[in-house]
């Protein structure tokens, strides 16, 4: 039972961290909204850089950009905190039940990885050349987060035996 309740509180760990993220942008939206406008303008990457054709300076497009990012990070948020309490109301039943449930929470940390390595680490730090902004770099704290969310899923997807077996 401990392990199966050790893999709940994890993804509710993740839920959480997403909620407070999607919380943030929703509620200060303009001050998280001048990461994204940077990122997209690519205004602080170096000056010689060849890259600075695919920057985008539309803030039409920006806000819509910065609205997707928040929608995952909401759905990521939904999708963990659901699959975490499907889990918790299900931690009694047998093991091949048990599993079965992790489908929701599966796909919420999957959503959770690809939002922030995708999204983050290859959009914004590889298209955007983010990682050339001394002050508008998010790949370290985007490594952070997708390398927890990760080993979360990695954790999760573990087969869990009969409870007797735990």
């Amino acid at each position: 039972m401990i392990i199966r309740l050790s893999k709940i509180v994890m993804v509710m760990a993740i839920a959480f961290f997403a909620s407070l993220v999607a919380f943030g942008n929703i509620t200060d939206y303009q001050t998280n909204f001048a990461f994204v406008h940077h990122v997209f303008a690519m205004d602080t990457i170096f000056p010689d850089a060849t890259i600075k054709y695919r920057s985008i300076e539309s803030p039409i497009i920006q806000n819509l950009g910065y609205i997707f990012i928040i929608s995952l990070e909401t759905l990521t948020a939904v999708l963990c905190w659901i699959g975490a309490f499907s889990l918790l109301k299900s931690i009694k039943l047998d093991a091949k039940a048990f599993n079965k449930k992790k489908r929701i929470a599966i796909v919420g940390l999957t959503l959770g990885f690809l939002v922030w390595q995708v999204g983050f680490m290859s959009v914004g730090g590889e298209w955007f050349g983010m990682w050339m902004s001394s002050q508008w770099n998010g790949v370290p704290d985007a490594f952070r987060f997708f390398i927890t969310i990760i080993l979360v899923l990695l954790y999760l997807i573990q087969k869990d035996g009969e409870l007797s077996d735990n």
